[in-house]
């Protein structure tokens, strides 16, 4: 679907069949290269984290959209060019000369982008960020070598309407160039208020990582997991590791008082531990008197009951709940399927209770899938602000160093980070929650973002060096980088393909992904745009 959403809107603007299948083939190549490097890594090193999970199915429609850029960039740049010169190789010269930098930067920052992935404390993520950013540099490769290699072998019609006449959403898009500069503080003042304003939706995110609620209703397997919660005993479980002498009654006691803590929540269905059959086996030996299922007063009352059982019964059934020291016990308790948010306070009050009301000397240690859910979202939390600050501190060094100006290394940045704050805050204000699968979105967005900053500013200063006035400066720059970052953009809704996956994370990233392609294009044609044209005098000879 992906696919076809971009020929369709490729060929609506292109107008050009074998244009259109020229950018694909790379696209194409690309993926089958990442994918394959994917099996390659894993069968040399057989580390697992170069597994294909269910984190890595946005993996193929991220790199069509990656790579697809360098594609366009390069198309459309001929398109003009072979309209100037009316000579095809001459234009696939200047074309060349022009992208070679911007395509190697914006390739080599989105690969960097992807590769800060390494340091994520979940470490499926570093599978994840190498693969993809093996396939992006792979992308720009092709862009660089097969791409102006065929164009120059296809004997071109240079009458005919693609090469001879701007297409609609060129002339549209220079026509919204013209206007934007003609009120630069006006749409820098609009751009920064709609920032500042969705900024407040960042303190209202919140993090889900609990799988089964990422499958819509219907899914056979959140149906099976609701059918466990409805008619047995829940699909989620919660356990205490308690360590004492599992002869003691106080002891025993304690451990009742988690159990009865554990099943007060409305989410929790039962819960045993050693300590109910000690209660039940005192009942028993009592004559079957309820008054007597109670834990006996004395140690020595509990020890003869574990030495009775052992003349009659088999010592192994307690195996899953004592030791055989009877120095360590296991409180089981299961629950339904739970929020992320609700284990979290589940887990949190359970640990105060423990702190206050557990008298004896025993330890309790919590554990089982509600504390993995609660850590986890420590771990997704923490994985995009690393993602998040290392991508941007790395992008603006390498604009820095590249471009050879401080001010140019920050004017990159300024794009992709709006577009972050832009599609965070949204998150948190259309209660769209982060999860593992979606802090991939991070990355994502800066490494799209920094592609469009990367081409408007290497045009900008490619056009200084050519002699162009200050006063058309800016101007010259948005109608050259304008039109590919749109089309860009618009071929790129095969992101919208992701609203069709049965994952809802992947779906909250189809409709992210669609907005964060918009926020960023828009960002470099009004925030960086305008920025450059007020400051231009400064930045002329920069």
């Amino acid at each position: 679907i992906g696919i076809i959403i971009m020929v369709i809107m490729l060929l609506a603007n292109l107008r050009n069949i074998s244009a259109v299948a020229m950018v694909l083939l790379i696209i194409m190549m690309s993926m089958v290269s990442m994918l394959g490097s994917m099996g390659w890594i894993f069968h040399l090193t057989g580390i697992e984290y170069f597994h294909f999970s269910m984190m890595n199915t946005s993996m193929p429609i991220v790199l069509l959209t990656i790579a697809n850029s360098d594609g366009v960039h390069f198309i459309t740049r001929f398109f003009r060019e072979v309209r100037k010169k009316g000579d095809v190789r001459e234009a696939v010269s200047t074309s060349l000369n022009a992208l070679f930098l911007p395509i190697f930067l914006t390739s080599f920052t989105t690969a960097v982008a992807f590769m800060t992935l390494v340091s994520s404390p979940i470490k499926h993520m570093m599978g994840y960020g190498i693969a993809i950013a093996f396939g992006i540099l792979w992308a720009w490769i092709l862009s660089v070598t097969i791409l102006p290699s065929l164009i120059i072998l296809k004997k071109w019609n240079l009458k005919s309407p693609a090469l001879s006449r701007s297409s609609y959403l060129e002339k549209w898009t220079e026509r919204l160039g013209q206007k934007i500069l003609m009120v630069p503080k006006r749409v820098l003042t609009f751009g920064l208020l709609l920032v500042f304003f969705v900024s407040f939706g960042l303190w209202k995110v919140s993090v889900e990582v609990n799988v089964i609620k990422f499958f819509k209703p219907g899914n056979p397997i959140r149906d099976s997991s609701e059918f466990i919660d409805r008619e047995l005993s829940g699909s989620m479980s919660l356990l205490f590791k308690a360590t004492g002498d599992m002869k003691d009654p106080n002891v025993l006691n304690d451990m009742l008082l988690i159990q009865e803590k554990a099943e007060s929540f409305p989410q929790s269905n039962t819960s045993i531990s050693i300590a109910d059959i000690i209660k039940t086996m005192h009942k028993v030996v009592m004559d079957d008197d309820p008054k007597y299922e109670t834990i006996p007063e004395t140690r020595g009352k509990v020890n003869n009951l574990f030495t009775m059982y052992s003349m009659s019964g088999d010592p192994d059934d307690f195996n899953s709940l004592v030791d055989y020291d009877y120095e360590t016990g296991l409180i089981t308790s299961l629950l339904n399927s739970i929020s992320t948010n609700e284990s979290v306070e589940m887990v949190t009050e359970l640990e105060s209770f423990i702190e206050k009301s557990v008298t004896a000397n025993l330890q309790i240690k919590i554990s089982g899938m509600i504390v993995f859910l609660r850590d986890f979202v420590d771990m997704v939390i923490r994985s995009s602000f690393i993602s998040i600050g290392l991508s941007i501190l790395i992008i603006f060094i390498i604009a820095w160093i590249f471009f050879g100006s401080f001010r140019w290394g920050l004017l990159s940045v300024i794009p992709l980070a709006s577009a972050i704050i832009l599609n965070f805050g949204l998150m948190g204000h259309f209660e769209v929650h982060l999860s593992h699968m979606t802090a991939l979105l991070t990355s994502i967005i800066i490494g799209v973002g920094v592609d469009f900053a990367i081409h408007y500013i290497a045009e900008f200063r490619r056009n200084a060096r050519r002699g162009y006035s200050i006063e058309e400066l800016s101007v010259k720059t948005t109608e050259d980088v304008g039109y590919p970052i749109l089309l860009d953009v618009a071929s790129n809704m095969g992101f919208a393909a992701l609203l069709f996956s049965a994952l809802i994370p992947l779906n909250y990233m189809g409709g992210l992904m669609v907005f964060a392609m918009i926020s960023t294009s828009l960002g470099t044609l009004t925030l960086l745009a305008t920025i450059v044209e007020i400051f231009k005098k400064h930045l002329y000879k920069s």
